[in-house]
């Protein structure tokens, strides 16, 4: 799936009926250890979407997701809350029940009294606590402004949930990415993801100076060249990052209609896009989790199988091969796109554009 074709934004948001947004504090002259720097980012989904979710790493920080086992009774979703702030920054999932609570989202309750909805608001955390003051981590008014914010265009980089975090020995970052299949049996799907890189393990080759995330599609694609030694020796002999605790979060879209089993495959699937760009991945000290969203706006037409086999059987396939590669293209975005934060040393500070 080299080159595979991206949408119109190259996000997230490229799925129709998703919106993403941020809300953060970020002081200019922040450090490790004071003044803020810590935020988190809402994926909104008005009307709920069909999710699952996967989690891989060894210390996760999350909520909600046993619901989302597809065994289990509700199958949908109204927003996905991914924040820093570690256990704490959990907190902001009430901000976010709050505004939709408000706006009348959520399952009804109540034939009677259409505004007593329940709205389902899975979420996870990264640990950033280090950077900025430890006490300062996002609260429910993060949440509420964040579902507020939401929309189709959305910042990248040191925003939302990606302002604290760091991608082993670099800054990290929030990115996105989306393909559109052309052919085949997803014919006309469109396949996106979001996500907050801020791994314990490294996010480029020491040998090259390359993202470990480039390596699907060649660095062309992204407009890359290897880096020079003195690049390289600057960069190899950053500290490695001293955090115990970690952790790579985010959500895959598409459109086309899956059940929550097939969301679960998606979710799993994409975390081969995780380990493509981060090396290690799903350490004991990471708590890697990725959700996964249908909104099942783009039919497709299911094809001859055996009858042990669900006709959509290849249209997911080809959804699970282009989410792998979604979520390597986003976690490249999230680095290269990362603005400078506590003096942790970015990106293109360190290799250019």
């Amino acid at each position: 799936m080299v080159n595979v074709q991206a949408g119109k934004r190259n996000s997230l948001t490229d799925v129709e009926g998703i919106l993403v947004g941020h809300h953060h504090v970020l002081d200019p002259d922040a450090t490790l250890g004071s003044g803020a720097a810590t935020g988190c980012t809402v994926v909104r989904i008005p009307g709920g979407a069909t999710a699952a979710v996967d989690v891989r790493g060894g210390g996760p920080g999350t909520r909600e997701t046993d619901l989302l086992d597809p065994g289990n009774t509700v199958r949908q979703v109204h927003a996905i809350l991914l924040t820093g702030g570690s256990a704490y920054g959990l907190a902001a999932a009430d901000g976010v029940m709050r505004w939709l609570e408000e706006h009348g989202e959520g399952i009804p309750m109540d034939p009677a009294d259409p505004g007593r909805v329940v709205p389902i608001v899975p979420g996870a955390v990264i640990f950033d606590l280090p950077v900025g003051e430890w006490g300062i981590r996002p609260t429910a008014e993060f949440g509420y402004r964040a579902a507020d914010a939401a929309a189709a265009e959305f910042e990248r980089g040191s925003a939302g949930a990606g302002v604290g975090a760091r991608a082993g020995s670099i800054k990290g970052g929030i990115g996105s990415a989306s393909v559109v299949l052309a052919e085949g049996p997803a014919a006309g799907v469109t396949v996106s993801a979001l996500v907050v890189a801020n791994p314990v393990g490294s996010v480029f080759d020491p040998r090259t100076g390359l993202p470990w995330g480039a390596g699907t599609d060649g660095p062309d694609y992204f407009g890359l060249r290897s880096a020079t030694p003195e690049q390289l020796a600057h960069a190899n002999a950053l500290p490695v990052k001293g955090t115990v605790l970690n952790t790579t979060i985010g959500v895959v879209a598409t459109d086309a209609a899956l059940d929550p089993a097939g969301c679960r495959r998606i979710a799993t699937t994409a975390h081969d896009g995780l380990a493509r760009a981060t090396r290690p991945a799903h350490s004991p000290l990471d708590g890697d989790t990725l959700f996964a969203v249908s909104t099942g706006t783009k039919e497709t037409a299911d094809l001859p199988l055996p009858p042990a086999f669900p006709g959509n059987l290849l249209m997911l396939d080809a959804v699970c091969t282009a989410a792998a590669v979604c979520v390597e293209r986003a976690i490249v975005d999230a680095i290269r796109t990362a603005a400078p934060v506590a003096g942790i040393p970015t990106y293109t500070e360190l290799f250019g554009r």
